[in-house]
């Protein structure tokens, strides 16, 4: 399946250009909102737990007003009520960011903090500009390399791509086509996640309208409230 659907999709990658063309012209492209990009929430003793959140977009908290209301806030919270323990917090996030631009261009930058846990949140813009299932086994499978080199005490979580169909930004023929690259570059995302020691989590799937922002495309507070609940859930039976 993952071949043919691979063949279809770039059959379909011109109409795929010109209705991408149309929706980057009708959405409005947010930049990440101000506020801080570390912190610490939960119980005020006890040995914390370190959290990163390394990623895309969503990462990077765009489509909020504030960075408190992001993924790594509410993972931090999340995490915090579940195990009664401080969480301290980082997210290092980017607009537009690929697999491989965390891995050239972000992890050897960040501050040496032995983190216990670090969340990837990558993979959607991989998919959208139709790299390769051979590009993203390299590029994923060596920032998987290089975060585990990073921070080598740390349990790393992958979340897996959203099904497309379930953007409300997306016109329905354009997420078809994009379920395609998801069929390609999810099982080889999750397949790596096994091989080289990373934990991948299930999509949230079902999605209503009310978890995306006003462009459709990235999650709303009560998304990514959600979004960390479901993530939290997953990390803290993998114990």
């Amino acid at each position: 399946m993952g071949a043919f659907a691979s063949v279809l999709s770039w059959l379909a990658l011109p109409l795929y250009a010109v209705e991408g063309m149309r929706v980057r012209a009708r959405i409005h492209r947010h930049p990440p909102p101000p506020g801080p990009v570390s912190g610490r929430v939960g119980a005020e003793e006890g040995d914390p737990l370190r959290l990163l959140v390394l990623g895309d977009s969503s990462a990077a908290a765009v489509g909020l007003k504030r960075q408190e209301d992001g993924l790594a806030p509410c993972l931090a919270e999340a995490l915090g009520e579940r195990t009664g323990r401080p969480v301290e917090w980082r997210s290092a996030g980017f607009n537009s960011a690929t697999a491989g631009m965390l891995r050239d261009h972000v992890i050897h930058n960040l501050e040496p903090v032995p983190y216990t846990h670090v969340l990837l949140s990558v993979g959607f813009n991989d998919m959208k500009n139709y790299h390769s299932r051979r590009r993203f086994l390299r590029e994923f499978g060596g920032l998987i390399y290089a975060v585990k080199a990073r921070f080598p005490e740390s349990r790393l979580y992958w979340s897996r791509m959203l099904d497309p169909a379930d953007v409300p930004g997306l016109p329905p023929h354009l997420a078809a086509i994009l379920r395609l690259r998801v069929s390609v570059l999810d099982p080889t995302g999750a397949c790596l996640c096994r091989e080289r020691g990373a934990r991948a989590i299930p999509a949230m799937r079902g999605l209503v309208p009310e978890a995306f922002c006003d462009d459709g495309i990235h999650p709303s507070e009560a998304g990514f409230r959600g979004w960390a609940a479901h993530l939290a859930a997953h990390m803290h039976a993998d114990r």
